[in-house]
């Protein structure tokens, strides 16, 4: 850049999108990519009259992988904002370097409590939830359902603790067993004898990627669904597992913030053209990957272009100018989301698919129990 258009500000925007594409959480990030990737299509590769480049670096789920990558976005391309990560305990590696340098993390997925309370930062918003916000909502779903004695089930990292400690926050019964596994484990045999020896109602799981996959179809296998309902968030149960596990999915409950048959015009043009470019349905994910592409924009267009007055940037995106795939959006004082969260079940659609239906609202206008720790 010259020293002539440096005096004018930036002739674009620099995006890191630094996101999981390999291993077994690959699917995730490949969704927030391709979510992103529509969104820009959808405004000529622009925020506001700024051209976008987008700079795509894979973090192999690894938090050591993740600050390598970020410190090369943030020095070398010098990125105006980053987004992308799915995984909380990369999240919370890499968040230190981004605050640091003073660029906006959008984030698309990993919602860790430790930001949305005492460690909250201007720098930092999500367009997904908290960790805990859909396991919120699907424990009060067990509980609205009237099951009585849950065995819960979640990998061992920061997302899988905020997950339980969700679920059971809005859950009025009796835990029969709560089991901690590797994350990234695949085989489950022992953790079906555990299950089966708790006798449960129902079982909840929060096992993201891959491990939801293999955990649904050994669950399935083992007949342990014909005397325990499954649940689980969003997207322990969304497209992506159900395009890999197929009709053991059927009759899953799960909650969400978002679904693919949502009566909006922003949904409607995000989801038939997911479709026509990518030749398969959304997933939360890539939901969340578009909004923060959106919020993106609405903020650039907010500041005219001045990236460069951070935190006149930062209002602006504090003020979500935009119009969610969702419905309605607002952030929190944590710069988390304030949003309604639905019940769904797998069944079929009328062209066969199986697929997600939305019920209807469990927790509306619902924030985090974080945030009075928060003291931006």
């Amino acid at each position: 850049m010259t020293a002539a258009c440096a005096a004018h500000g930036a002739d674009k925007v620099k995006v890191g999108m630094l996101t999981t594409l390999s291993g077994a959480g690959a699917g995730l990030g490949v969704d927030i990519r391709d979510g992103f990737s529509l969104a820009l299509t959808h405004l000529d590769n622009k925020f506001g009259t700024l051209p976008v480049e987008v700079f795509t670096s894979d973090d192999q789920q690894s938090p050591d992988v993740a600050k390598q990558m970020t410190e090369r976005l943030l020095k070398k391309e010098k990125v105006d904002f980053m987004t992308g990560i799915v995984f909380s305990n990369v999240m919370l590696a890499v968040g230190p370097s981004v605050f640091a340098a003073k660029t906006h993390f959008i984030s698309a997925n990993a919602g860790p409590s430790q930001y949305a309370g005492d460690q909250c930062n201007p720098y930092f918003f999500n367009v997904a939830w908290q960790n805990d916000n859909l396991d919120e909502a699907v424990g009060k779903q067990v509980t609205a359902q009237g099951y009585k004695n849950v065995v819960l089930i979640a990998p061992n990292y920061p997302g899988g603790k905020d997950a339980l400690t969700g679920f059971k926050r809005y859950y009025k019964g009796k835990v029969a067993d709560e089991i901690y596994t590797k994350l990234g484990q695949l085989d489950y045999g022992v953790e079906l004898s555990q299950i089966r020896a708790a006798k449960p109602d129902a079982v909840f799981i929060f096992l993201p990627g891959g491990m939801g996959i293999n955990f649904i179809k050994q669950f399935v296998d083992s007949g342990l669904s014909k005397s325990a309902q499954l649940f689980g968030p969003g997207f322990s149960a969304d497209e992506d597992i159900i395009k890999a596990v197929g009709a053991p999915m059927l009759g899953m409950f799960n909650a969400s913030q978002w679904g693919h048959d949502m009566d909006n015009p922003q949904n409607k043009r995000f989801v038939a053209d997911f479709q026509k470019k990518y030749g398969r349905l959304p997933s939360l994910y890539a939901s969340q990957g578009y909004d923060a592409a959106m919020l993106m924009d609405s903020a650039v267009r907010g500041v005219k272009g001045k990236i460069e007055d951070k935190e006149a940037l930062g209002k602006a995106l504090k003020a979500a100018n935009f119009k969610s795939v969702r419905g309605a959006f607002k952030f929190g004082n944590n710069n988390y989301p304030v949003q309604d969260y639905y019940a769904r079940v797998i069944g079929t659609d009328k062209q066969g698919r199986i697929t997600n239906r939305t019920l209807g609202p469990i927790l509306t206008n619902h924030g985090d129990a974080y945030s009075a720790s928060c003291k931006m």
